[in-house]
Parts: C-alpha cells; sequence; structure tokens
C-alpha cells in the first residue's frame, strides 16, 4: 500500500482512538477537498479515586451529559466499581455495591443523575458512557468528612484515563498526609513512574520506579513512603510507561482540611488558574519547569476591574527541575480573582497550581486550583446546589461573551439559560442561573459565544461548625466534540 494512503488511514485510526470511535462522513462527491466535519464523540470514560479513608465520610456522585446535536441515538452511562468490571463482583462492602449494582445509571442527557457511598471503604470507580450519553459526559465526586484530618468538603472531577499528569503543590511535609491515586480500568497492568521535585530539584527516591497497577483496580500511593525528605511544596510527575491511568492527589492537612489536587494543563509558557474566592486569607502559587530552561514568568491577578500586579510578587522566577513558591496572602482582598502568568521574556513551559485558605486560626479549610485550559466550545460543572454554588469566569486576554445554562434538576425543575459578556483582562463571579422549580442538584454549562478564551470555575461551599468547607473544580473544554477530515471515496488520487 501506499505510504500516504497508510498515513491516512493510521492518522484517522489514532484520532477515533483518542476520542471515542469517531465516525468519517463520505463526501458528496469523489476527487472534492474536504475539511474537517465537527462530530460529537460516541465513547467516552471517566476515573473516580476511591473518595476517603475515613469512616464517616459521606460521598456523593453526580453524573451529567448536556444535550448535544446530531449524537448518536441510543447507548447508555454507569459508574461502578473499578473491581467489578473485570469479574462482576465487588470488593467492597459499601452500602452501593451490595447489590452489584452501579453507583448510578442516567437517564438521559440533560437531566443530573446522582448516587452515594459511605464510610472508608468506597472504592474507585469506572465510569462509561456511549452514543447519546458520551459527548461532554461529566462526574462530580464529592465528598464531607465531619472530623479529622482533611476535614472539610473535598471534591474532584472524575477524569479520563491519560499517560502523563503534573501535580504542583503536593506536599511531605509533617502536618500534610498526600496520596497519589492510581485507578488503571483497562484488562492489562499499567506501568507507572512517579517523580518527586522539591525545591531544590528531583528528590532521591527509588521506590517510585516501575510501580505495577493491576486491571481493573486503583492504588493509593502515599508520598511520604516515596521520599525520607520532608518538603512543604512539592510537584509530581506521573510518567505511564505502558498502558494508561487517572491519576489524582488528595492532600490530607492536620490543621488546615483538605481537598483533591487535580493535575495541571500541559506545560505552557502561558497559564490561567481560574476562580480564587474573594474571601480566600491565604494564596500559595506553586510552579514547575519540566525543561532544560529557567522560566521567568509575570504574576497578574484578573479582577474585577482588570490586571492587577500583585505588589511584592511581580514575578516568579522558576529554576529548570526545580519547584519554585510564592505566598500571595490575601491577593483578592474581598473581590473575584484569577491567577494570570505570562513569560516575561522567552517562553519557558511551566505547570502550576494554586493553594487557597479560607478562614482563620482553627476555623481553616483548604481547596486547589491548578492551571486548565480554557473553557473553549463548551464546559460543564455538576453537583451544584440552590446555596453555596459560585461561578466564577475570566477573560484574561480579549472581551468575551458566553452562554450560561442551569440544567434541570437531579429530582425536578426546568433548564434555564442566561448570557454575559466579560472585559478584556477581568474576573467575574456571575449570578449564574438556577433552574426553575428546583429540587435536587443541576448542572452549570458554559458555551463560548464570541470574542477571546474563557477561562471558569466553580466553588461549593458549606459550612459546619463555623469552619467553612470548600472545594474548587475548573471548567476545562469537555472535549465533547472532534474535528474528523472527511475522505474522499477515490483514493487514488493518493497513488500517485
Amino acid at each position: 500500500m501506499n505510504r500516504t494512503t497508510v498515513s491516512l488511514i493510521a492518522g484517522t485510526a489514532a484520532l477515533a482512538a483518542v476520542t471515542g470511535f469517531a465516525t468519517l462522513s463520505s463526501p458528496q462527491a469523489a476527487g472534492t477537498a474536504r475539511t474537517a466535519t465537527e462530530l460529537p464523540v460516541e465513547r467516552t470514560s471517566l476515573l473516580c479515586p476511591s473518595p476517603s479513608t475515613s469512616d464517616i465520610a459521606e460521598t456523593s456522585y453526580t453524573s451529567f451529559t448536556p444535550v448535544t446535536k446530531d449524537a448518536s441515538g441510543g447507548g447508555k452511562a454507569e459508574l461502578q466499581a473499578a473491581a467489578e468490571e473485570s469479574d462482576g463482583k465487588s470488593k467492597s462492602k459499601s452500602k452501593s455495591e451490595k447489590a452489584g449494582k452501579p453507583v448510578l445509571e442516567p437517564e438521559g442527557p440533560g437531566k443530573p443523575a446522582t448516587g452515594d457511598t459511605s464510610g472508608g471503604d468506597a472504592p474507585a470507580l469506572v465510569g462509561t458512557a456511549e452514543g447519546k450519553f458520551a459527548p461532554g459526559w461529566t462526574v462530580q465526586e464529592t465528598t464531607e468528612v465531619a472530623a479529622g484530618s482533611g476535614r472539610g468538603l473535598q471534591g474532584v472531577n472524575c477524569s479520563a484515563p491519560d499517560t502523563e499528569f503534573w501535580f504542583p503543590g503536593a506536599s511531605t511535609a509533617a502536618d500534610r498526609t498526600d496520596y497519589v491515586h492510581l485507578t488503571n480500568p483497562d484488562d492489562s497492568a499499567a506501568v507507572v513512574d512517579i517523580e518527586l521535585y522539591g525545591k531544590d530539584g528531583a528528590l532521591d527516591s527509588t521506590l517510585g520506579e516501575g510501580i505495577t497497577v493491576a486491571p481493573h483496580s486503583s492504588d493509593p500511593i502515599l508520598l511520604s513512603t516515596l521520599t525520607e525528605e520532608k518538603q512543604e511544596n512539592l510537584t509530581v510527575h506521573v510518567n505511564v510507561r505502558s498502558g494508561r491511568v487517572g491519576a489524582a492527589v488528595q492532600a490530607l492537612d492536620d490543621k488546615l482540611g483538605g481537598d483533591w489536587l487535580a493535575a495541571s494543563t500541559d506545560p505552557s509558557g502561558s497559564l490561567v488558574l481560574p476562580g480564587i474566592p474573594k474571601d480566600a486569607t491565604a494564596v500559595r502559587l506553586v510552579a514547575f519547569a519540566p525543561g532544560d530552561s529557567d522560566a521567568d514568568v509575570k504574576v497578574q491577578l484578573a479582577s474585577p476591574s482588570g490586571l492587577i500586579t500583585p505588589a511584592g510578587n511581580e514575578t516568579l522566577h522558576v529554576k529548570a527541575g526545580m519547584t519554585a513558591s510564592a505566598d500571595l496572602g490575601d491577593v483578592t482582598r474581598g473581590e473575584a480573582g484569577s491567577l494570570v502568568l505570562t513569560p516575561t521574556d522567552s517562553s519557558v513551559p511551566v505547570v502550576a497550581a494554586l493553594r487557597v485558605v479560607r478562614g482563620k486560626g482553627d476555623d481553616q479549610e483548604t481547596a486547589f486550583i491548578p492551571a486548565t485550559r480554557p473553557v473553549g466550545t463548551r464546559a460543564t460543572v455538576a453537583d451544584n446546589s440552590a446555596k453555596g454554588t459560585t461561578l466564577s469566569l475570566t477573560a484574561p486576554t480579549r472581551a468575551a461573551t458566553v452562554k450560561v445554562t442551569a440544567s434541570a434538576g437531579s429530582e425536578g425543575g426546568e433548564a434555564v439559560s442566561k448570557t454575559f459578556t466579560l472585559k478584556a483582562g477581568t474576573t467575574q463571579n456571575v449570578e449564574a442561573p438556577a433552574p426553575t422549580g428546583l429540587k435536587g442538584t443541576y448542572a452549570l454549562t458554559v458555551e463560548h459565544v464570541s470574542g477571546g478564551p474563557v477561562y471558569g470555575a466553580r466553588t461549593l461551599a458549606a459550612t459546619e461548625d463555623g469552619v467553612p468547607g470548600f472545594t474548587v473544580q475548573t471548567l476545562p473544554d469537555d472535549r465533547g466534540m472532534v474535528a474528523v477530515p472527511e475522505a474522499d471515496q477515490d483514493l487514488s488520487v493518493l497513488q500517485k
């Protein structure tokens, strides 16, 4: 077969593998040049880490798929224990798994579905969505822990399996207990390397090399078992030698509560970390330069009135292969804000995340905000409630317009949409709509209408006994659509 033909077929096969069985459209006339066609993905997978080891933990799962034009008919979505996918038998004793049933099974797009587990034996979950359930499918895992290390509200968006992850903001300090959760959804074992980078470079550790994650299983790896060094700010690099995994870091603090640290977006010279709560009392920026060159980045806060440079933290120097940090204090000063990082001179790729603290004294809680992709075409976040939900949107470079849709409630209510315009360089905590006649929880979907790129984050807050529990999830593009090149029926032109 001609090399060009082979390349075309190989490229199409790779695209379908990444996006979930995309289907090529036939052209109307052979030999005519074609542009790419946007088609909904037809299959997607999400992995949810085991939520907590606390016996008093209460975890809820919320699944949502936005209604997508031209999506395939039929299909289904379900979320079940990882081990159950391989042998049909649950290894967990949690109430949701005793009957061997999925934690949740959505009825259809446009309406959230909910499920729950309790106690410290809740398993990691593997989710699969097909057909009309696949485009834009999102699952939120939210855990309430009333007391003990990591007490407060912990939340994470269940993520797709991948082969590389960066987690700036982890720690092996004495008051921190951080785990890297690795979940393997496949039929063959995955082999993973975990590398740790501190303020002086790579930490000595051989125990993080060649970790085997069995098929359909999840392993929580305690960072302090990989190194004897106690460092306040670490960057964790998860590199998958073979197979693929889902990965997330659970950071538990003895005094400051805890939350999930999701992976930073791919290394880049410019990054946006959206949705810092306006009442944050302490904000720490942690960054890492994975290449061979040092990075110098300009630090700016996108406020409601425009870009502001924090006094004393105008720039951050990040040495190659080393983790750098900067304490920004109460940088938002009572207003909505997002952090914008740009190169001061030459662009050197970095990864970054924020540790955010709310409250004072003994009544403090922690959450994390990783650098994230823009909203893109569309992004969705689930498990919103009538109270305690804040939607933060920022347009760092140019003015932009977005449409925000509140879905129907999980137990009743009708969807509502509103349009917002964001000025260049600003962040707004928008008055997001809520479903009419809301019962239960609902999803928020943000769609880009016009203008420059938009970044977003959602904060869930719930105060118990004076402790301001909260968690923040970013809103990256849901990648529910894929650009598929239209192939000619007559491939003879490729034989030349």
